[in-house]
C-alpha cells in the first residue's frame, strides 16, 4: 500500500484532520471541537486519541503512514516541536507536542505556525501552482503570512519571517496589538477593515447607507462594508478603496523585496473575491517597478479551510524527505 500523510490544522474552535497521499490528495478528513479548557490540556491528548481511532476504524496501521505535520497558532519551535503563546487556545506555557504525539502513536511528527502552513497548502496545490517562489498572505482577524523563496520557507532568526501583518503602511495610524502604529494589520483585517470605515465616517459628509448604518449604532462587519461598496455605495466604495490602497502598498513592497511568481491573498476578508483583487493589483501596479510588475502576479487563495491540512501534510512530506 502506498504510504499516508496525515494534516492538522489546529484552530481555537476547530482541529481539522485529513489522511492524504502523498502526492497532496485528500483521501479522508473530519474534524473534532477545541477543548481549551484547563490551560489547553486536552488538546494535544484529544489530537491523539482522535488519530489512532480513525486509523483503528479505516483498518490501517501506524507504519502505513509518512509523517503527521500540524499547523498551529503561537510562536512554535520547529526543531523542539514545541508551542508557546498560543492565547487562543489557553496554552500559555510551552507545549511539547511532538515528543507527546511521537510517543502515543509512532508516527514522525512535525509542526509550524498556521499562516506558514497554508501557505504551504496554498503553494503546493493551490493558487501558488507548485513554484519555487510564493508568498501567501491571510487576511482575518489578524493577518498572517508566509514565504516560500526558492523551495524553501522563511522562517528568519526568531520565526517571525512572513509577518506581514506588522509590515508598516500608514506611519502613526492606528495602534497595533504589538504595541507598534500603522501595521497593515490594523486597516486590512477583518477588525481593521471596520475601524478604518468608522475613523473615515467621522468626516463623511455624504449620502450613504453604510455612513448611516455607522452613525446608528449598528453592528457592521468587513463583509457588510465589502457589499456595500459592491452595491456602488459612495463611502462604502471609499472605505474598500483606502483598505486596497495599504493593501496593494504592502503586496508592492512584498513583491520589490522577494519578486515570487504569485502573491496568494487568503483569509476570510479574501472572500470579496475579484472585488478585492483587482483592486489590489492597480495600487500594486502603482508601487512596483516594471521588472517585478510584468513577473509578479497578484492571486486569490484557491483551497479555503483545506490550505491549513493540505499544507501540513506538504510540511510532514517536506521534512521527511530531509531525513
Amino acid at each position: 500500500m502506498d504510504k499516508k500523510l496525515i494534516g492538522i490544522d489546529l484552530g481555537g474552535t476547530t482541529i481539522k484532520f485529513a489522511i492524504l497521499t502523498v502526492d497532496g490528495e485528500i483521501q479522508q478528513k473530519w474534524s473534532i471541537e477545541t477543548n481549551i479548557q484547563e490551560e489547553g490540556s486536552h488538546i494535544v491528548p484529544d489530537i491523539i486519541a482522535s488519530i489512532n481511532h480513525r486509523i483503528s476504524l479505516y483498518g490501517m496501521k501506524h507504519e502505513d503512514f509518512v509523517g503527521i505535520g500540524m499547523g498551529t497558532p503561537g510562536s512554535v519551535d520547529i526543531k523542539k516541536g514545541t508551542v508557546v503563546g498560543a492565547y487562543n487556545l489557553n496554552w500559555t506555557k510551552k507545549q511539547k507536542v511532538k515528543d507527546q504525539i511521537e510517543e502515543a502513536t509512532g508516527i514522525p511528527f512535525v509542526l509550524d505556525n498556521d499562516a506558514n502552513v497554508a501557505a504551504l497548502g496554498e503553494r503546493w496545490k493551490g493558487a501558488g501552482e507548485n513554484n519555487p517562489d510564493v508568498v501567501f498572505i491571510t487576511l482575518g482577524t489578524g493577518v498572517g503570512g508566509g514565504i516560500i523563496a526558492e523551495g524553501n520557507l522563511l522562517h528568519g532568526v526568531n520565526g517571525c519571517a512572513g509577518e506581514i501583518g506588522h509590515v508598516t503602511v500608514d506611519p502613526g495610524g492606528f495602534e497595533c496589538t504589538c504595541g507598534k502604529r500603522g501595521c497593515l494589520e490594523t486597516v486590512s483585517s477583518a477588525t481593521g477593515v471596520v475601524r478604518v470605515a468608522r475613523h473615515m465616517s467621522e468626516e463623511y459628509a455624504g449620502d450613504s447607507q453604510l455612513k448611516q448604518a455607522i452613525d446608528d449604532g449598528q453592528d457592521v462587519s468587513s463583509k457588510d462594508i465589502f457589499e456595500y461598496a459592491q452595491a456602488e455605495d459612495p463611502f462604502g466604495l471609499m472605505v474598500v478603496d483606502r483598505v486596497c490602497y495599504f493593501l496593494g502598498l504592502a503586496v508592492g513592497n512584498v513583491g520589490n523585496t522577494l519578486n515570487p511568481s504569485s502573491i496568494v491573498i487568503g483569509g476570510g476578508v479574501s472572500a470579496a473575491g475579484e472585488f478585492l483583487r483587482s483592486r489590489v493589483q492597480a495600487y500594486f501596479e502603482e508601487f512596483t517597478f516594471p521588472e517585478v510588475r510584468n513577473s509578479t502576479q497578484v492571486k486569490l487563495a484557491e483551497l479555503g479551510n483545506e490550505a491549513g491540512v493540505i499544507g501540513a501534510a506538504s510540511l510532514a512530506l517536506q521534512f521527511m524527505e530531509k531525513q
